[in-house]
């Protein structure tokens, strides 16, 4: 079987290709859009990639064509080789990781599905329009507080218009540069509703994602983004793997004797951390006699809002992993009471 590392880019990616003993077949530059064509060409083999932004769509290509393929770990390259002695180039790369393939069976990342990638995506530019959004009222905030204008409360899709009626009350009016700042507001608005809905639609005619919006605080923006992230349930073993992978664990700093407890680990996809916290104080504010709402409660009252919320989040983890593995729908009278609950201590 040959190796061939691609070293992927943009525009060009370079290729090393290695015969079963290690030895150098063939090395060139392709354009990335024609590896396709490429690999078409080539016996079976195994097809090292390094993870980047082409990197599962270029995997797609490899496993419908027949070849082995090995997505390594960007933060697993340096210590094959990648970048020693400061010498980095595209070349030496491929090369590298060809090498190392023909002595060992490197560890792959999981690929997603294309289904979880396009979910991700989905999610991705609904919250790149309301960072966008976001923006633009703080930037009219800021103007408002100068020219000692007090806005009403009320939510972003009310934005627009609160300010129209306050600035239009005074002599001076509204100016143009606030007014062309206010359309944009009022057009991503209307996008943003757009994006919801079109993430209900996605969520609901999922089967998996309409029984994890069973539980309390979670929509279809949770459902979407946890399902996406575990892509195929069956690849974690418990509800504490799963927590794990979404860095919602404590983490640990220890040496010799010395032992100490850190934060959470962070060693998941944040967006999915996000919206689970945010299902947590969802929960908690709409749910307040729900057994989850009760337990948050206990916890912060020994260690504090924030820990109690991560901690929440955490079991919220839990909770979506077992219903997607078993197949069921969110039923309290199932849940453990115990306070001493894996990681809330």
């Amino acid at each position: 079987m040959d190796h061939i590392a691609i070293d992927l880019g943009g525009k060009e990616s370079q290729i090393c290709r290695r015969s079963a003993d290690g030895k150098i077949v063939q090395e060139l530059r392709c354009n990335t859009a024609l590896l396709t064509g490429y690999l078409k060409k080539q016996p079976p083999s195994r097809v090292v990639l390094e993870t980047c932004a082409e990197a599962f769509k270029i995997a797609d290509t490899v496993q419908e064509l027949g070849h082995e393929v090995r997505v390594v770990p960007a933060t697993l390259v340096p210590a094959l080789g990648v970048g020693s002695r400061g010498v980095k180039t595209d070349r030496r790369d491929a090369q590298i990781l060809s090498e190392v393939s023909t002595r060992v069976d490197l560890p792959s990342v999981h690929i997603p599905a294309q289904l979880s990638r396009a979910r991700k995506s989905s999610c991705t530019a609904r919250e790149a329009l309301t960072a966008a959004r976001t923006l633009l009222i703080n930037s009219v905030r800021g103007w408002s507080r100068t020219e000692l204008l007090k806005l009403g409360s009320g939510t972003p899709s009310t934005f627009p218009r609160r300010v129209h009626d306050k600035a239009l009350s005074r002599p001076e009016g509204l100016p143009e540069f606030i007014a062309q700042v206010l359309l944009s507001i009022e057009t991503l608005n209307e996008q943003i509703a757009q994006a919801d809905e079109g993430l209900k639609r996605m969520a609901k005619s999922d089967p998996v994602c309409e029984r994890l919006m069973s539980v309390p605080g979670v929509g279809p923006v949770t459902a979407i983004r946890f399902v996406a992230a575990i892509d195929d349930v069956k690849r974690f073993p418990s509800a504490h793997a799963v927590q794990c992978y979404l860095g919602l664990v404590p983490g640990e700093h220890s040496s010799s004797e010395k032992k100490r407890r850190t934060g959470i680990t962070k060693a998941g996809p944040p967006r999915v951390r996000w919206a689970l916290a945010q299902a947590a104080w969802s929960l908690r504010l709409s749910k307040k006699l729900d057994p989850l709402a009760l337990w948050a409660n206990r916890v912060e009252a020994r260690r504090g809002k924030k820990i109690a919320v991560t901690a929440l989040a955490r079991r919220l983890a839990g909770v979506l992993y077992a219903l997607w593995r078993d197949g069921t729908r969110y039923d309290f009278t199932r849940l453990r009471t115990a306070d001493n609950q894996p990681g809330t201590h």
